[in-house]
């Protein structure tokens, strides 16, 4: 087992988002992962958990030991007791260790409380025989400046030539940016290789240690300012303003912040997405402008104001349809310069329960770490296991590997919009979107995106026509005509459908604002089954917080038969291979072997040979209690000679009612993510949303959809 101690070269590094990103690139390799903060730091304010704790414990599902007090660590040390303060660290660290193939231990944090911290890091280190990296940013240092820091640190830990000191993650990098992509959209836009190599090569030329065969960059990690953005909420908690109107405080942004003292005129060039206006509480005329701008679609952080003066009613009841956009309008007692300056010393650390923006810094950080060295350095003698982190990191690599063109009906659907747009530049699909680019255009201009280069924009008014004879072809064996066949198109789920059976796109997701029905229903009279296959059938992905499993059937076939059910269960474990999750097929009763009888089981059983005798190297048994099936020390006791039970990865439900109640049992109790419903079976990839669907889920659907379009066999 490894582990490795995480220590920063100073204050305000991004520690505590360096150890997230590692704990993520750690999990997307296979590996099992835990994490140890062996000493609290608490930040003014926090009442709560030890905050890199308990954003490790919601992020990656795994529950950390306790972290000892600063106060007791102070006391002991105080008292000369670092022998024995020690003893309680290792024995706490034991706790992580457990199960785990590599730990990630957080060190202390210089400040001016905590002068000793970079020495008692040193002990940390020794007593718990870990392998050190250090995490550095540049803040206002010269490069010069930055490789003298990293080097005096690395010499605190025994230097280059001690083998346990393996190297440096710089953080927070300012990147020149004339090295850099033109300006990305996208929260996940990542910065250009070439400016990265740039400013590496830059800073090896003023540091021998980095130019050391034995001190490795492990990643490079650029500044990105809306990682930075807290919510409007955090603002208002941390200077204990009072929320006039609350709207949409937990969900909006500080991207940016504007001391409005300029005359209206002004001040609109600055009225943007994400700028919280802080101004004087008796601007009405400031107050009106951003109402005005908010009705018009921006989505302002909030408007601040200051020096404690209520703004006119008559005011307030003008700007309320501004309000009701969810505009926030938040007060404080102290005047504007004052506020002002309390805003730029905010704490800028995550909150614990903002797992948005925690996501967000974890996989960028994840994303600028070099992953195979990682590997190499932990070993890979076993069958990796496929976490809920690497599932979807695969999920992105292997879409944008394939490049294939996904067709989304409900074009001008805002989450929708968002996520075409994240799809395009981050090279995961080339999206097409069925809507009237002027609506396009007005959605992505309220989010304060804009629309890259290479997105298209179908308006469904001027192409309906042209699908109306080769539809009437495909459907004149049920009687449809020409009028018919136009009326139908006017739905743009039977539009995009008609694009994928003609081969216009590679695949489709639709169910944002529709129902499954509306989805599959065309995909089932347009495109067909597969050849080989006389069903379609579903799956779900289960991103648990440890593994990922595979239901079916889950959301199609009421009753299957035996033989129905053998398809299912073939089809569910390809979709399992195809997507890097091994497959161990357990099909589903409430009997266990030859423990019980009766018709439900005996079509179980004979489903399960004829799944065997369809695949005979598929690993699947059957009939299987669930239990038997996902826990080893029950699969030992009740089929011990079974070479699925304990350790099954696809699950296979005897009908739907059985598996449509344990998919949403298991996802509301064990609170994980679904990623599906998957549609298997057909000729070429459709696929439903949930219309609950966040972004992120479409992203990660249409990723889908593009993979199964390129493994399909058409």
């Amino acid at each position: 087992m490894h582990n490795f101690f995480i220590a920063p070269t100073g204050f305000g590094v991004g520690l505590t988002s360096v150890c997230l990103g590692m704990v993520r690139a750690l999990d997307r390799a296979g590996l099992k992962v835990r994490f140890f903060k062996p000493i609290a730091q608490p930040h003014p304010g926090d009442d709560g958990p030890e905050r890199s704790s308990e954003l490790i414990a919601r992020m990656q599902g795994i529950t950390p030991p306790r972290s000892l007090s600063l106060s007791k660590v102070e006391r002991m040390l105080g008292d000369g007791q670092l022998d024995e303060l020690l003893e309680e660290v290792v024995s706490l660290y034991q706790e992580a260790t457990e199960g785990a193939d590599v730990v990630i231990v957080e060190g202390m944090v210089p400040t001016r409380h905590a002068t000793y911290a970079a020495r008692f890091n040193y002990h940390l280190a020794s007593t718990l025989d870990s392998e050190v990296i250090l995490v550095s940013a540049q803040d206002d240092e010269s490069l010069e400046e930055m490789a003298d820091r990293i080097e005096i640190q690395a010499q605190l830990f025994g230097g280059p030539s001690d083998p346990k000191v393996l190297g440096v993650i710089l953080n927070k990098v300012r990147l020149d940016a004339d090295l850099l992509t033109a300006a990305d959209s996208s929260v996940a836009a990542q910065a250009d290789e070439a400016a990265i190599a740039a400013f590496t090569e830059q800073l090896k030329a003023r540091s021998s240690l980095l130019r050391h065969d034995n001190f490795h960059l492990i990643g490079c990690v650029p500044w990105q300012a809306d990682l930075n953005a807290p919510r409007t909420l955090d603002v208002g908690k941390l200077i204990g303003a009072k929320w006039l109107n609350a709207g949409e405080r937990e969900q909006r942004r500080v991207k940016h912040i504007s001391l409005c003292a300029r005359t209206v005129a002004n001040i609109v060039p600055i009225l943007q997405p994400g700028t919280l206006v802080v101004t004087p509480g008796d601007r009405d005329d400031v107050l009106l402008a951003s109402a005005l701008a908010a009705q018009n679609g921006v989505p302002l952080a909030g408007v601040l104001l200051t020096t404690d003066f209520a703004p006119n009613q008559n005011i307030v009841d003008l700007c309320m349809p501004a309000l009701k956009t969810g505009l926030p309008i938040l007060s404080v007692p102290s005047n504007s310069y004052d506020t002002a300056t309390t805003l730029n010393r905010m704490n800028k650390e995550i909150p614990v329960d903002d797992r948005e923006r925690a996501e967000k810094v974890t996989e960028f950080v994840a994303s600028h770490i070099d992953h195979e060295w990682l590997r190499q350095r932990c070993g890979t003698d076993r069958e990796l296991r496929l976490s809920p982190a690497a599932f979807r990191y695969q999920l992105v690599k292997r879409a944008q590997a394939a490049n294939k063109r996904i067709v989304l009906p409900e074009g001008s659907e805002p989450r929708t919009v968002q996520a075409a747009i994240i799809c395009q530049t981050r090279g995961i699909a080339r999206c097409v979107l069925l809507a009237k680019p002027e609506e396009v255009a007005v959605v992505a201009r309220a989010q304060g995106l804009e629309i890259p280069p290479g997105l298209e924009i179908v308006d469904p008014d001027s192409v309906r026509t042209r699908y109306v004879p080769p539809m009437v072809e495909l459907r004149k064996h049920k009687g449809l005509n020409a009028p018919m066949a136009e009326q139908q198109l006017e739905d743009t789920v039977v539009l995009g459908t008609m694009m994928l059976a003609l081969d216009e796109v590679d695949g489709l997701v639709s169910g944002a604002i529709h129902t499954t029905a509306n989805t599959i229903r065309p995909a089932l009279q347009l495109i067909k089954t597969a050849p080989g296959f006389n069903l379609v059938s579903s799956v779900f992905f289960m991103l648990l917080p440890e593994q990922v499993l595979v239901y079916g059937d889950c959301a199609v076939n009421p009753e299957p038969n035996a033989k129905e059910l053998a398809e299912i269960a073939v089809q569910s474990a390809t979709s399992a291979a195809a997507f890097g999750v091994n497959p161990r097929v357990a099909m589903i009763s409430y009997s266990t072997g030859a423990s019980g009888s009766g018709a439900e089981v005996e079509k179980v059983r004979e489903a399960t040979q004829l799944a065997r005798e369809a695949q005979p190297e598929l690993l699947i048994d059957g009939p299987l209690q669930y239990d038997a099936a996902a826990i080893a020390s029950v699969g030992r006791q009740k089929a011990p000679n079974s070479p699925v039970a304990g350790r099954a990865t696809v699950f296979v439900f005897p009908d739907l009612n059985t598996g449509n109640t344990t998919y949403k049992a298991v996802q509301r109790s064990a609170d994980c993510i679904s990623v599906g419903p998957m549609l298997q079976g057909l000729r070429k990839p459709v696929n439903d949303l949930s219309r609950g669907a966040l972004v992120d889920d479409i992203v990660y659907t249409i990723a889908l959809t593009a993979i199964q379009a390129a493994s399909q066999k058409v």
